[in-house]
């Protein structure tokens, strides 16, 4: 396999984007990812794109032929593939996109993730949101995904202490950092008591411990190692993304209190990678709830099992600290465009390590579709 870099990076404002399309953020980001990666698109040679449900959210499917077309690429005949995978369409588009690249296949392409939801009603985009999970035997049956999640949060209560008060602190964090973003959805901070206070959705996950539904686009280029060392002084390599899978109901789950995708994937990412979680300088990780952050703490090694809470408690993953964790505000604060996330992540740890934030050489994401089934890790270095 060849090394791979990212050579170009581009990205949507996240949010209720109501005066713009979904073709309109799509170009928006791909301009700013070629700009930066000062390419032409005629030198690309294939797009993966990231999308959760066009055909709902939109009542338009053939969304790689969409996107070829309105990105100026149709012309060229190149491949453009649409990959889904929930709120892991666009991690696993990355590496769909990644190991073209690596294989010898082609020497730049697109990763790309998009997803407009705000033009449909809030029942809907529950309805379409709760389709990552079972649907037969979980939705059907009012488990909708904050249900599902109150669940895993409970669980991890009663088994390591977790108390609302520490999933609180993970929105104050993500909050905090996003007020920096310019493209985060929410630029302001919050207290533990603006959290504590807003009201439950699904007992113990209030409207603040849950990221918001956003509209946007992500875009990152990526090219052989050859390529990429003719274009910038400052490329990103990418050392590793892997992908795993799990039951998809919960119901069939051994532990609630881990995603056991997410550490099958961790694991064979630092093996691939020929490094250790100790080794990790920032991350950004699924924070679709901020239970599942504290989880992630967990199941990425950055702390024993059930100290999950500890870290945020004792201000670890704080920018400044130990491992800061969504320095872009996560989900929760940057905003939530599910086909996008994966690839969203990748931006801004591309802009964080090129920029030497925390100092940080290593960094590491972590994209989960549903309640974990598909979970991605991916690797990078500067």
């Amino acid at each position: 396999m060849r090394r791979v870099a990212v050579v170009g990076i581009g990205q949507s404002k996240f949010g209720e984007l109501w005066e713009k399309s979904f073709r309109d953020i799509v170009i928006e980001a791909g301009i700013e990812a070629l700009e930066d990666a000062n390419i032409s698109g005629e030198e690309i040679e294939a797009i993966y794109v990231g999308n959760m449900s066009g055909g709902r959210y939109l009542a338009q499917e053939h969304i790689g032929a969409l996107i070829a077309d309105y990105s100026g690429l149709a012309e060229l005949g190149i491949p453009s593939v649409r990959v889904e995978a929930a709120d892991a369409s666009g991690g696993v588009a990355f590496r769909e996109a990644y190991l073209a690249v690596a294989s010898g296949l082609y020497d730049i392409v697109i990763a790309a993730g998009a997803e407009k939801v705000t033009d449909v009603g809030a029942e809907l985009a529950v309805d379409i949101m709760s389709s990552s999970a079972d649907r037969e035997w979980e939705y059907f049956v009012g488990a909708t995904l904050p249900a599902l999640y109150a669940l895993i949060a409970r669980v991890h209560m009663k088994e390591f202490g977790t108390k609302e008060e520490d999933m609180a602190l993970v929105s104050v964090k993500n909050h905090k950092n996003a007020v920096k973003n310019p493209k985060a959805q929410f630029r302001r901070e919050i207290t533990v008591e603006d959290v504590l206070r807003s009201p439950y959705i699904a007992e113990p996950i209030k409207v603040l411990d849950s990221a918001p539904i956003s509209d946007g686009a992500a875009v990152v280029i990526l090219a052989s190692e050859e390529i990429a060392k003719k274009l910038t002084d400052t490329p990103v390599y990418v050392s590793a993304v892997t992908q795993a899978s799990d039951y998809l109901s919960l119901q069939s789950r051994k532990d609630l209190t881990s995603f056991r995708a997410a550490k099958m994937a961790a694991k064979k990412a630092y093996k691939l990678a020929k490094i250790e979680a100790k080794d990790v300088d920032v991350a950004e990780v699924h924070d679709s709830f901020t239970i599942a952050e504290i989880i992630a703490y967990e199941d990425l090694g950055f702390c024993e099992k059930g100290e999950g809470a500890k870290m945020i408690r004792e201000g670890e993953t704080e920018v400044g600290g130990r491992i800061p964790v969504n320095v872009s505000g996560g989900l929760k604060a940057c905003g939530h465009a599910t086909g996008a996330t994966g690839v969203r992540q990748i931006v801004d740890l591309v802009r964080i390590l090129r920029d030497g934030i925390a100092d940080a050489e290593t960094g590491l994401a972590l994209n989960l579709g549903g309640t974990g089934a598909t979970a991605v890790v991916s690797i990078l270095r500067r």
